[in-house]
């Protein structure tokens, strides 16, 4: 028989296996109570346990996570046994009071012995059990409750008889059996807490290793060699990678020192977790995947490695890239690529010669006009493959936008530039072009420009080819012109294309003004001014720089939109600063580009911009150019129906100036048509003009609309006008533009009394 408590309890929980199962604990308890029962010699041993040790478990004081058993060992009377756990487990307010009680009992039975108040709480009921059972109990010793860690333990012991020699041969029996109770208690309490605690790691750990292997993201376990040393399904399924490889035999030796990087990242406790995105091969295709390293927290000092797939994002990216940096529609570089390409040209320390180019289709809006978009888009698809044919091996062909494409010449000269010039333009003079049934002659009109290093930028460039390829079209078309500084007219409209660089500054410094011109009713008694918002450019030295100038640039460098909005802007911004005067207004014009009829971004804005100036959009007026009506008709439709709900009046510009003007002005629901200057700047000595006039002015009361007449210069234009019934008259005889801050009011003085 074993000496001590500490040998009996060691003989047991070190025998029995580590297993997280009730029949192997209740097994080894028995087995612990039967060597009490030894060691004081006496009937029956019992032992009461509480314990919360479920892993993820929510706060104990909200939700009570333990569990309580009963074991005990009668050894005369085995049958005993169950019946006495579940009477005391039944027993819960007995149960709740044994693990509240903190002091040892020893009671032995005597008749004329009283209970106290706390021993009748526990002896009474424990003493009726055993009356169930028909077992008379002689002798009853009860444990403190002891704690250790998250194990709670009573034990107790029962005689059914007085005598006892083991306990009678002691000189305090009383002290004998409440110390070896309490040892007992004790290294019991302990031995379940570091049973329990066993199970609890071997159980995390197989948790672990389950919640690892079915994780859906590929992880694995990276050693100090930057081995792999253990990896989840799916990155068995997924990836290129098995136990005992290195995770740098994956990587292209280029890649490597980013990887080292993240490792060393992590490592040394620079940042707890970090990451970098590597391309590894797998098969035939290349793959992207992110890996994230974080430590494992294990004595192995492992780092814990999660994969994720990016390879969509890649491959978008790199579609994007591709659509930022190319033409959808024939394949070549768009501007911003043909401008990078330029720009990079410049910075070469080498300055090898070059020539650039620039060429614009000839009557491309035609093929438009007479057999439609696809058609066009088919002949520019057509060009593109030519231009590609055309040039050099190493020369560049870029679609700079509509039916403009860049032409980049390496290492060429004056002669070779005009060699490659002459070439394209006879080549696409023979190009045939039918579409259903209809042939089209293809013709270009192309300039170039010799790379000066001189440029400070590459806009200098770009506008000296622009304006040679401007003056080959002016000149004819189906030509070819190289530029010259000496030549007057090409240095003029060299001039007009730097205006665009200017444009740019402009809008980012805010260098605008509004101005504004009247437009008089001729037989109203309106009370408010109509008029039209202007534009002005203003330079560094307080200089007005003339929308002819500047408006041509913003138009072919797509600039357009973006001066439309600031026009929008700033006119709602002074109107919202000015409201009492924006109130005696009658209406308020403002010209829309056709490229802002086209940009759905702008219209998008516009919609949006209106929705927040309830109180001024209905003085509002939009002026789209006869031509940019005809050439975008379903655009200006959209502008109309967009702009109508808000109460704003459309107007039609320079109308007759285009050859189709009557037909599509049934197509268009306009309020006011502008009657083109030319018909109006002579009118008074020009019979065509007057019948023009006259027939427009006509047709405006038979469709309903009203009719403008622009540049009307003397008083006896507008007399004419008055009388034949044009409704209003806007030039300079009523008056110059004017800045739209020095307007007062907005009350009208009539100009023909």
């Amino acid at each position: 028989m074993a000496d001590s408590t500490q040998q009996l309890l060691k003989s047991v929980f070190t025998n029995g296996p580590i297993e997280g199962n009730d029949t192997s604990v209740l097994s080894l308890l028995n087995q612990a109570l039967e060597l009490v029962c030894q060691r004081l010699e006496c009937s029956a041993a019992f032992v009461l346990t509480s314990q919360y040790d479920k892993l993820f478990a929510v706060d104990t004081d909200i939700i009570d996570t333990s569990e309580q058993q009963c074991v005990s060992h009668f050894g005369a009377s085995p049958a005993s046994e169950a019946l006495f756990n579940k009477h005391l487990q039944d027993n819960l307010s007995l149960c709740e009071s044994l693990f509240n009680s903190h002091q040892s009992i020893i009671y032995p039975h005597s008749p004329e012995k009283s209970f106290t108040a706390d021993e009748n709480r526990l002896l009474t009921p424990l003493l009726d059990i055993f009356n169930q059972l028909d077992i008379d109990c002689k002798h009853l010793a009860l444990s403190p409750v002891l704690h250790v860690g998250n194990v709670k333990v009573v034990l107790g012991t029962m005689c059914a008889s007085d005598a006892n020699p083991v306990v009678g041969q002691q000189d305090d029996p009383c002290a004998f059996v409440q110390k070896l109770l309490d040892d007992t208690a004790y290294q019991l309490a302990s031995s379940l807490e570091l049973r329990r605690l066993s199970v609890l790691l071997d159980s995390k750990d197989k948790q672990y290793q389950e919640l690892f292997q079915l994780l859906p993201m590929p992880c694995a376990l990276i050693d100090l060699h930057n081995n792999v040393v253990l990896q989840n399904d799916a990155s068995k399924q997924n990836l290129p990678i098995t136990v005992g490889q290195s995770l740098f035999s994956l990587l292209r030796e280029e890649d490597h020192p980013l990887l080292l990087d993240t490792l060393h990242i992590v490592r040394e406790g620079i940042l707890r977790q970090a990451w970098c995105e590597v391309p590894l091969r797998n098969g035939v295709q290349i793959y992207w995947y992110k890996f994230s390293f974080c430590h494992a927290l294990n004595k192995q000092q492992q780092l814990l490695l999660m994969i994720e797939d990016v390879t969509e994002r890649y491959r978008l990216a790199d579609e994007l890239s591709f659509h930022s940096n190319y033409d959808v529609l024939t394949g070549l570089p768009n501007r911003l690529q043909f401008e990078n390409m330029l720009e990079e040209l410049l910075k070469d320390e080498e300055h090898i010669p070059a020539c650039i180019a620039f060429l614009d289709l000839d009557q491309f809006q035609v093929v438009n006009d007479l057999s439609g978009h696809q058609a066009g888009d088919v002949l520019l698809q057509q060009v593109a493959v030519r231009l590609k044919q055309l040039l050099r091996k190493d020369d560049v062909v870029a679609r700079l936008g509509g039916d403009e494409f860049g032409l980049l010449m390496h290492y060429s000269d004056t002669a070779s530039a005009q060699q490659v010039a002459k070439r394209i333009c006879q080549q696409l003079f023979d190009h045939e072009f039918t579409w259903k049934g209809i042939k089209h002659n293809i013709s270009a009109s192309i300039g170039i420009a010799k790379v000066d290093y001189v440029d400070s930028d590459i806009y200098g460039v770009m506008s000296k080819a622009d304006a040679a390829c401007r003056l080959a079209k002016e000149e004819g078309r189906n030509r070819w012109h190289f530029y010259n500084p000496d030549d007057p007219q090409m240095h003029m409209m060299y001039n007009q294309m730097l205006a665009s660089v200017d444009i740019t500054g402009a809008l980012a410094l805010n260098q605008f003004e509004l101005f504004y011109q009247l437009i008089e009713p001729l037989d109203k008694p309106d009370t408010g001014i109509h008029m039209e918002i202007l534009l002005r450019m203003v330079q560094s030295d307080g200089q007005y720089v003339s929308p002819g100038v500047f408006l041509p640039a913003a138009e072919r460098y797509n600039l357009a939109p973006r001066v439309d909005r600031w026009v929008i802007d700033n006119l709602l911004k002074w109107g919202g600063n000015n409201l009492a005067i924006w109130e005696q207004l009658s209406m308020v014009s403002v010209n829309l580009s056709a490229m802002s009829l086209a940009d759905n971004k702008f219209m998008t804005w516009l919609e949006m911009r209106l929705m927040v100036e309830p109180e001024l959009v209905s003085k509002l007026c939009f002026e789209i150019t006869e031509t940019a009506a005809v050439s975008q008709l379903d655009q200006a439709t959209g502008l109309i129906e967009l702009l109508r709900p808000f109460g704003c009046k459309i107007a039609l510009d320079d109308f007759g100036s285009g050859f189709s003007s009557f037909a599509y002005l049934k197509c268009l629901d306009v309020d006011y048509v502008k009657i083109d200057g030319q018909f109006v700047v002579n009118l008074c000595e020009n019979r065509s003009d007057k019948a023009i006039v006259s027939a427009i002015c006509q047709l405006g009361k038979d469709m309903g609309f009203e009719v403008i007449a622009e540049f009307v210069e003397n008083t006896d234009i507008g007399v004419y006008l008055k009388n034949i019934g044009v409704d209003y008259a806007q030039g300079y005889a009523i008056n110059k533009p004017t800045r739209l801050a020095e307007l007062q009011h907005g009350l009208r003085t009539p100009w023909l009394t």
